[in-house]
């Protein structure tokens, strides 16, 4: 690191003047990396691809910035303006650092979402591995009180077994936190971390040394995840073959209560897939649109994503969506927001048995003007602009709460 000495009030300060080069020739890597993606076809994959990147950078100087394993909070791992991993439109993410060797103590209140859940990771996504999900439960393995009200803890092994206490493994470095909707009206909860033997003390103020490394540390994230989530559709989605789904199956490096079914689409301007699956007695059924940079589209100004507590269910207990770029005139219609690609996922959370080939979806692609012919519950499902609009603007409105609340 080059260094330029100046001298201040009589001191001389070696004064280094390339600090933000690690993130700044990183920045320029990644946009290498966006401009060549061999899927973009046309100038808003491009114009979405660098937008990506943008959040991308937000959320890593902002991860780095906030980083204390001395004294851990949540904060936010991916949210509408810094989406990555295709992240569902259902769900709050949160994650606070750990070590194998500290003991926390989290504290919450269970809000009435369908689902709230725990993992701990170890080690980082990469462009050839997904972190290890070594303890990974949701709210049922807790105990919560009367009031919803929980405290349990996370650290190293004890002699006694505790319900409320869950042990760290060798290399642990993440606490994962995901609290999923159904209905967005539902009510969030409240969750905090602390660490036991720093509580009530001050972490160290950031030194020079520290803010330096904090770019080369956010440089060699920025590359790691632009080129992690351009791999990851090609391990779990691109080889199968398009608009099809896979059977359904645990979600690879996720929860252990969570089964998904995935795939990808191409479809022309006047084609349209009618996609049924039955409504789940799962506690939580979703399905979502991605693009191909893996991350999910715009789901609170258009309907991308449905959950089987937002969808219009058929009398014979089946959800039948409609996949097409434009409108077929069904409460159901997923929007693909004028793409002709991109990918697809199921996913069944808090469930207690494995969900089964005759339990996932069935594809079919037509012709858009025969949608009607392929809904046999057509006048059921069928919704006028008007009605379109009052949906837009209830998901609209749900997610202002859902993220102010």
């Amino acid at each position: 690191m080059s260094t330029e000495a100046q001298t201040t009030a009589g001191t001389a300060v070696e004064r280094p003047v390339d600090v933000t080069r690690p993130l700044t020739d990183a920045i320029a890597e990644s946009e290498k990396l966006i401009a060549s993606a061999e899927f973009v076809e046309s100038e808003q994959d491009l114009a979405e691809g660098y937008d990506y990147l943008a959040g991308s950078i937000a959320a890593i100087v902002q991860l780095v910035r906030s980083r204390q394993k001395s004294h851990p909070n949540f904060i936010t791992s991916t949210g509408p303006t810094t989406k990555m991993g295709l992240d569902n439109p259902d769900t709050l993410y949160y994650h606070a650092d750990v070590e194998p060797d500290g003991t926390y103590l989290v504290r919450g209140h269970r809000g009435t979402t369908a689902d709230l859940s725990f993992q701990v990771l170890s080690g980082d996504y990469t462009p050839d591995a997904v972190p290890g999900g070594d303890e990974a439960f949701d709210d049922r393995r807790i105990p919560i009180d009367s009031a919803g009200d929980f405290t349990i803890t996370f650290g190293p092994p004890i002699a006694e077994e505790r319900d409320d206490y869950f042990v760290l493994p060798d290399g642990a470095s993440m606490l994962a936190v995901r609290e999923v909707y159904g209905d967005w009206t539902q009510t969030k909860g409240t969750i905090s971390i602390e660490r036991v033997d720093t509580v009530g003390t001050p972490p160290e103020e950031p030194d020079l040394a520290r803010v330096t490394r904090r770019y080369v540390t956010a440089g060699k994230m920025l590359t790691s995840r632009i080129n992690t989530w351009f791999n990851f559709p090609k391990w779990f989605y691109l080889d199968e073959p398009v608009n099809t789904f896979t059977s359904p199956r645990l979600t690879p490096g996720g929860l252990a209560t969570q089964y998904s079914s995935v795939g990808h689409f191409r479809l022309a301007d006047n084609e349209a897939m009618v996609i049924t699956v039955p409504r789940s007695d799962a506690p939580y059924q979703g399905f979502q649109l991605g693009s191909m940079w893996y991350i999910s589209l715009d789901y609170v100004n258009h309907q991308t994503s449905l959950n089987s507590a937002q969808a219009q269910v058929d009398p014979d207990g089946m959800i039948r969506m409609v996949v097409s770029r434009r409108d077929p005139g069904v409460a159901n219609w997923i929007e693909t927001t004028g793409r002709v690609t991109g990918i697809m996922q199921f996913r069944w959370q808090r469930v207690d048995h494995p969900i089964p080939v005759e339990g996932g979806p069935s594809a079919q692609v037509i012709d858009l003007d025969d949608v009607e012919a392929h809904l046999p519950y057509f006048a059921h499902n069928s919704i006028d602009a008007a009605g379109w609009a009052d949906r837009i603007a209830a998901r609209q409105r749900a997610f202002a709460e859902r993220m102010l609340g």
